[in-house]
């Protein structure tokens, strides 16, 4: 499979089925809102260290939750009345969070700086939506995505208190069963993901979701 260099005044990527067999598709081009976001209606996400050049992949299988098929239980119900929700209350702070969290099976974080700008660009756009869970006013709790017609790209999640996370991921669940949201993009599997409903699907299957439901509020013909 070939791996593309962006240019940087195109803002296009190429056919994510082009990915090499670990989900690389293209280096390089910039974290500017409109190419981020054809990246992500095409199935491609940005992913790299600050010590590394600019990489977007797309991973086959793509893991996602369907909202009415999301599993919440009746003990995460319950954890649920512990916690305030709060949607966009604190993009920036959800995002710094997620990026401080330690992952063992991950040397650093894919969030840096670039990425944060990025991401919270699109939030000012009304495109970044933040999920919060609060303990006496604090956040302890959360998780951040982009919200594209019918499809919500899930991008990471923290937590920082005991089910803090599941229950910012129930009120995501919420949100998207309320606005008709078809289909949750975790990207990839982890086992919290699976216990709350995940499954992977071919990355042409998923794709084929995103022609179907999801909006480019960038794309001329939109």
């Amino acid at each position: 499979m070939t791996v593309y260099l962006l240019d940087d005044y195109d803002p296009s990527f190429p056919d994510a089925n082009e990915a090499d067999e670990d989900g690389l598709i293209a280096v390089g081009g910039d974290l500017s809102p409109v190419r981020v976001m054809n990246a992500l209606i095409n199935g491609i996400f940005p992913w790299s260290s600050d010590d590394e050049d600019l990489m977007w992949w797309s991973l086959n299988p793509r893991f996602v939750v369907f909202p009415h098929k999301a599993r919440i239980s009746k003990s995460l119900i319950r954890s649920c009345k512990k916690f305030t929700v709060k949607i966009n209350a604190d993009f920036a702070g959800v995002m710094d969070k997620c990026a401080s969290v330690f992952r063992k099976d991950q040397d650093g974080t894919w969030i840096t700086e670039g990425i944060k700008d990025a991401y919270c660009q699109l939030h000012e756009l009304g495109y970044g939506y933040s999920f919060e869970s609060y303990l006496d006013d604090k956040l302890v709790g959360g998780l951040y995505g982009i919200w594209l017609g019918k499809v919500f790209i899930g991008e990471s999640m923290f937590h920082e208190v005991t089910d803090a996370g599941k229950v910012a991921f129930a009120a995501l669940v919420s949100f998207c069963i309320h606005n008709e949201v078809e289909v949750i993009d975790c990207q990839q599997e982890t086992v919290l993901l699976k216990s709350l409903g995940g499954e992977a699907i071919p990355r042409e299957e998923y794709i084929a979701l995103l022609r179907k439901y999801a909006i480019n509020p960038f794309d001329p013909n939109h």
